[in-house]
C-alpha cells in the first residue's frame, strides 16, 4: 500500500503545482521540495530494513565491509544527485542540474574504482 500513498502524493503535488504555476510560480519550487522531503520521510522504514539487510549480509558471507559502505555511498549519491537535479530542472535551471548530473557520475565512477581495481587483482590472482 505505501507505493499507492507515494503515488497519490506525487500526483497530488504535480497537481499542485500546475494550478501554482500560473498563480504563483515561486512556490512551484518549494512544492517540489516538500513533496519530495516527504516522500523520502515515507520511504526511511525501507532505507532502514536496506541497512539492516546489507548488515546481515556482511554478517552472513565474508564480504568486506568497505564494498557495502561503498555501495550506500553510491546509492546516496545518485539519490541525492537525482533529487537535487530534478529540483533544478522544474526551477527551469536544466544546465545547473545536467553540471549535478555529471559531477554524482564522476562520483560514483570515482568510488567504484577501488572495487573494480581489487577485482581486477583477484582475477589476476586466479590466472597466476
Amino acid at each position: 500500500m505505501d507505493i499507492l500513498k507515494i503515488s497519490v502524493l506525487g500526483t497530488a503535488g504535480v497537481l499542485l503545482g500546475i494550478l501554482l504555476k500560473d498563480r504563483a510560480p515561486e512556490y512551484v519550487s518549494l512544492v517540489t521540495m516538500g513533496i519530495g522531503l516527504v516522500i523520502l520521510g515515507l520511504a526511511v522504514g525501507k532505507i532502514s530494513y536496506l541497512f539492516q539487510s546489507l548488515e546481515r549480509l556482511k554478517q552472513s558471507l565474508p564480504i568486506d565491509g568497505s564494498y557495502i559502505t561503498t555501495l550506500l555511498k553510491m546509492i546516496g549519491i545518485t539519490y541525492i544527485g537525482q533529487f537535487s537535479s530534478g529540483i533544478c530542472r522544474d526551477a527551469g535551471y536544466s544546465s545547473t542540474g545536467a553540471q549535478i548530473e555529471l559531477f554524482c557520475r564522476l562520483s560514483v565512477m570515482v568510488l567504484s574504482m577501488p572495487v573494480l581495481l581489487a577485482l581486477l587483482d583477484t582475477i589476476q590472482g586466479f590466472l597466476t
